[in-house]
């Protein structure tokens, strides 16, 4: 069951043109993205109501900046964007990076040699503006091979990649904000049972479904995850929180929407937390509401209501 916070009194029921929230902050894939990462005109036009409005529209992505590039264009972002599940805040129009929570070389060393000792290849995710690149990937002295999804990932994104065998051979120590691996759900998730045993409350850790089909896998059966480690003080809401304390905005004058494990803090976090449609257990259990499936709209849905006073 969501919970559902008290509000106003009756008179916060009666529709105004003024939002009783300043800030919304929105999640990409299964949230403002349907299926097959499509960006829908209802959705489009909604976020121009809620600028219009007077709202602050902050989108909040596990994905890279580069990575949500178009997106940020078909919505035409100006706000600042948090990327990389919250460990960086950044300049949509220049690139630059606003605010970041590095990672202590210490923390990227072992989790690296954790991941590789394990045959999995490091994804070691750089803070871009600083370092000039995307990823590095560390493949250990075997040349382990990413997995198919991640050079897929890669291709289709167009970011920017470096290997390597050893994080010896690393020429930016100083700017990785997050490590991880991909691969089938079970390994994904005993590699995250080790690391949670291995770096305890100095590291957030997420393992979560690969946005990917079966024509990209090759076998309908095939779960792919994405597992990721970032620094403690990481996350979508601290970096949230942050933000909106530059601006004066309160916690409560924040509505969040999301479906994902990396969604739950900014969720709970917010004035106002909405669950979509297809979110999983965490995410509703810390929503005040929930709103329709990400191929229904169901952001345009929940824009409406809160433009509309309803919640």
């Amino acid at each position: 069951m969501s919970r559902i916070r008290p509000k106003d009194g009756p008179a916060a029921c009666v529709r105004s043109r003024m939002p009783r929230y300043d800030l919304l902050a929105l999640d990409l894939d299964g949230t403002l993205l349907g299926i097959g990462a499509t960006l829908s005109q209802r959705n489009i036009a909604a976020v121009r109501r809620a600028r219009d409005a007077g709202m602050r529209v902050v989108v909040c992505t596990g994905r890279g900046l580069v990575e949500c590039r178009k997106y940020l264009d078909a919505i035409g972002q100006t706000d600042p964007v948090i990327v990389a599940g919250g460990a960086i805040t950044a300049d949509p129009a220049t690139g630059a990076t606003i605010h970041r929570f590095a990672m202590a070389p210490a923390l990227v060393a072992e989790v690296s040699d954790e991941l590789l000792g394990a045959g999995h290849a490091v994804l070691v995710l750089k803070d871009a503006s600083a370092a000039g690149y995307d990823y590095l990937v560390l493949t250990g002295a075997g040349e382990v091979r990413p997995d198919p999804v991640t050079l897929w990932w890669f291709e289709k994104m167009g970011v920017r990649v470096k290997y390597a065998a050893r994080l010896a051979d690393d020429d930016d120590p100083g700017h990785t904000i997050r490590v991880g691996m991909c691969a089938d759900a079970a390994e994904s998730e005993a590699m995250a049972r080790v690391l949670r045993g291995c770096v305890g409350d100095r590291a957030i850790l997420h393992s979560f479904k690969a946005v990917v089909g079966p024509e990209v896998t090759g076998i309908d059966e095939r779960t792919v995850h994405i597992l990721e480690a970032f620094d403690a003080r990481a996350g979508k809401w601290a970096a949230l929180e942050r933000l909106a304390g530059e601006w004066g905005i309160a916690p409560d004058r924040v509505a969040a929407i999301g479906d994902e494990v990396n969604d739950v803090c900014m969720i709970r976090g917010a004035g106002l937390g909405v669950a979509m449609g297809n979110a999983i257990p965490a995410v509703r259990d810390a929503a005040d509401r929930v709103t329709g499936d990400h191929d229904a709209d169901g952001v345009a849905d929940a824009i409406e209501k809160i433009l509309e006073g309803a919640w």
